[in-house]
C-alpha cells in the first residue's frame, strides 16, 4: 500500500480511483486518519461507497437464494420468465425467458421498473453475456383484443419457451401459471425477489422499449419514444386528435370513446 503522506489531494484522488476494492479496508483508515480535511472526506466517501456496494452484494445474494436452493439440488437450467407491457394502450405485450449460468451475479439487477434506462441497457447486455439461452415472446394488439391481456401474456410466454434451444428444468414465473409440461413455480412479486425473473424483466423491457422507439418513428404524434404506449395525458390527447394507429389496443381504448 502506497504512503499518502507526501501526496497531494489531487494525487490521492487519482490514486484511489485506480485501487481495487480488495484494498479498500486498508486504504480507508489511512485516508480518514490523514490530517487534511479533504483527504478525510475522500476516506469517508470511499467508506460510504464500500458500504453501499456491500449492501447491494447482500441484496443480490438474497435475490438469488431461490435459485441457489435449486442449484444445490442439481437443477441448473432454471428459466426466469416475465412480461412487460400488460398495461399500455398501444404496442405488444413482450415476454422473455432466460436461463442464466449459476454464477451470474450482476449487481443492481431488479424489477425493470426500478432500474434507470441507462442501467437497464447495460444490465441487459451483461445478462445476455451470462445467458445459457434466452428467447423473446411477442403478442400484438389484435391478439390481445381477441384473447384479453392475461391470456395474451400467457401466450407470449409459451411462445418464448417454444423458441428456446435448451429446455429448462424449472421455470420461475412472476405470479402466473402457464400451460407447459416444464415444472414451474409462481412467485408473487417475482421480478423484485427472484434474480432470474428480474433478469427476464430487464431483457423484455429493453426489447420492448427499443420496439416502441421504432414505432415512434412511424407514429411520432403519440410520444411512443417516452411513454412506451402507456396512457399518459399527452398520449390520450393525441389519440383524441389523430385517432388510433394499427398498434393501438381497441379493447383498451374503447373506454376513451375511441375504436
Amino acid at each position: 500500500m502506497k504512503k499518502i503522506d507526501n501526496m497531494t489531494v489531487t494525487q490521492i484522488k487519482e490514486y484511489v480511483v485506480t485501487r481495487q476494492k480488495e484494498e479498500y479496508p486498508n486504504l480507508i483508515p489511512m485516508l480518514k486518519e490523514d490530517h487534511r480535511a479533504a483527504v478525510k472526506k475522500i476516506g469517508q466517501n470511499l467508506e460510504k461507497k464500500t458500504a453501499a456496494r456491500d449492501q447491494e452484494v447482500q441484496r443480490i445474494e438474497k435475490m438469488k437464494s431461490i435459485e441457489s436452493g435449486y442449484y444445490d439440488q442439481g437443477i441448473l437450467n432454471i428459466g426466469g420468465i416475465d412480461e412487460v407491457g400488460r398495461g399500455p394502450l398501444a404496442g405488444p405485450v413482450v415476454t422473455c425467458v432466460i436461463i442464466l449460468k449459476p454464477d451470474s451475479s450482476r449487481l443492481y439487477v431488479n424489477d425493470s421498473k426500478k432500474v434507470a434506462k441507462k442501467n437497464r441497457e447495460t444490465l441487459c447486455e451483461q445478462l445476455l453475456e451470462d445467458a445459457v439461452d434466452y428467447a423473446i415472446g411477442q403478442v400484438d394488439c389484435d391478439v390481445i383484443d381477441n384473447l384479453n391481456i392475461l391470456n395474451a401474456t400467457k401466450k407470449a410466454m409459451t411462445d418464448s419457451l417454444a423458441k428456446l434451444s435448451i429446455k429448462p428444468d424449472l421455470l420461475l414465473i412472476d405470479a402466473l401459471h402457464i400451460d407447459t409440461d416444464i415444472p414451474q413455480k409462481a412467485i408473487v412479486h417475482g421480478d423484485a425477489t427472484s434474480y432470474a425473473i428480474a433478469a427476464a424483466s430487464i431483457v423484455a423491457k429493453v426489447y420492448r422499449d427499443n420496439l416502441m422507439q421504432i414505432y415512434h418513428e412511424e407514429y411520432p404524434e403519440y410520444g411512443f419514444d417516452h411513454n412506451m404506449g402507456y396512457g399518459t395525458a399527452e398520449h390520450i390527447k393525441a389519440l383524441k386528435k389523430y385517432g388510433p394507429t394499427p398498434i393501438h389496443r381497441k379493447s383498451f381504448i374503447q373506454n376513451l370513446g375511441l375504436k
